[in-house]
């Protein structure tokens, strides 16, 4: 059941929290002035791995959208940011849930005229597997910065985020991230496993953008190729020389990715 919590304004952005997974997500719209009579695209922007949706990476792009008309989400994924839940207990699968709410959410907006996803490491297998669940009819773009398909090869390896461990003799709830204090749970191991990445993104047949920076240590961008070629409608946008997290280009990745969405929306 979708539980709807209004919030308020703070510099143009209204704060609302959706149910999600594992308890109430924080979320933050962004939208342009409309008429009763209109209706306006909306994009939502989803983090990634130990991130939150004030990430300036996707403030940008969500400021670079408005600025087109176009509407925006942020939220925090459930144990990430100002959302509810334990990041001990965040999955992939569960993130997708989440996802799935704030579509659900959007959905019963009567000022929403269609909706498009973006997503960053993380967010973006999220993002890509949720579009090939939900096809072309209800999402009607896709956008992945550096997507993290990595993730279940690194739990094959038994090596997350630096943390290491035995994926077949897992006998402890977590593993100890080296850094931030977080802890990676067994239940994120054990079902990035098997997680059927490709082979359900690529189901998605509506147009997508993939971007990569050539000096992603994190994700290599082999990973980003891979998804533009097996997509039927994919655009690939390799950049020289950047990192994961679009550090060296974020302004111009960000104003990048809404535009080609204004393209697509408009």
């Amino acid at each position: 059941m979708l539980c709807i919590v209004s919030g308020g304004y703070a510099q143009g952005v209204e704060t609302f929290s959706v149910k999600g997974a594992e308890g109430m997500l924080h979320a933050e719209l962004q939208k342009p002035e409309i008429s009763k009579e209109k209706k306006a695209p909306l994009v939502i922007l989803c983090h990634g791995f130990g991130g939150n949706c004030d990430a300036k990476l996707l403030t940008d792009i969500a400021d670079d959208l408005l600025k087109d008309g176009i509407a925006s989400i942020r939220f925090d994924f459930n144990g990430h940011g100002k959302s509810e839940g334990e990041f001990q207990d965040m999955t992939v699968p569960n993130e997708i849930r989440d996802l799935k709410n704030v579509i659900a959410w959007a959905q019963n907006q009567p000022w929403v005229e269609n909706i498009s996803l973006l997503g960053h490491s993380q967010g973006g297998v999220v993002a890509s597997m949720t579009a090939g669940e939900l096809g072309d009819k209800v999402i009607k773009s896709l956008v992945l910065m550096a997507p993290a398909a990595v993730l279940r090869d690194d739990a094959l390896r038994g090596s997350t985020m630096g943390a290491m461990y035995d994926p077949w003799n897992m006998k402890e709830d977590y593993v100890q991230l080296p850094f931030g204090g977080m802890k990676l749970g067994r239940k994120y191991i054990e079902s990035a496993l098997t997680l059927p990445i490709y082979e359900t993104a690529l189901k998605y047949t509506g147009p997508v953008l993939v971007m990569h920076g050539t000096y992603d240590r994190v994700v290599p961008y082999t990973y980003g190729e891979r998804y533009d070629q097996g997509y039927k409608n994919s655009t690939l946008h390799l950049i020289q020389g950047e990192d994961h997290g679009f550090s060296q280009t974020s302004t111009e990745s960000a104003l990048y990715a809404a535009d080609w969405l204004a393209k697509q929306l408009n």
